[in-house]
């Protein structure tokens, strides 16, 4: 990715320019995917940080009240019963910052886009 000035160039500067009380939770995210997802590549796209297996697997940013968390409209779909509490659409939601951060549903989250990407790939290798 090209370095442009003002935007972050890694994760690593995505969380060190956020508020200083909003990057633990940044962190603990991360770490989640990280732990979740170890074959994913880190990067930024969209000047958010994402995680990229093939293809984009989850993306996560901070705002003044919330953490979006990306999972892709699949992830969504496939969560939208636990996610009922959280403001969510096609294919974000929104975890209030006042409020603990569900790590346990993020990783189900992450698990299910690994397996979903990876039956992707495996099923475009067959043709």
């Amino acid at each position: 990715m090209k370095n442009i000035p003002g935007f972050p160039k890694d994760i690593d500067d995505y969380i060190a320019g956020s508020p200083s009380e909003v990057q633990e939770i940044l962190n603990q995210i991360r770490s989640t995917i990280r732990e979740t997802a170890p074959d994913a590549v880190e990067t930024i796209k969209y000047q958010i940080p994402t995680f990229v297996m093939n293809e984009n697997l989850v993306h996560f940013a901070v705002f003044k009240n919330h953490i979006g968390f990306y999972p892709t409209p699949s992830g969504i779909k496939r969560f939208q019963d636990e996610l009922t509490s959280y403001k969510h659409a096609k294919g974000s939601v929104q975890f209030p910052i006042d409020k603990p951060i569900p790590l346990e549903l993020i990783k189900k989250i992450v698990e299910f886009r690994v397996k979903e990407v990876k039956a992707k790939t495996h099923a475009k290798k067959k043709t």
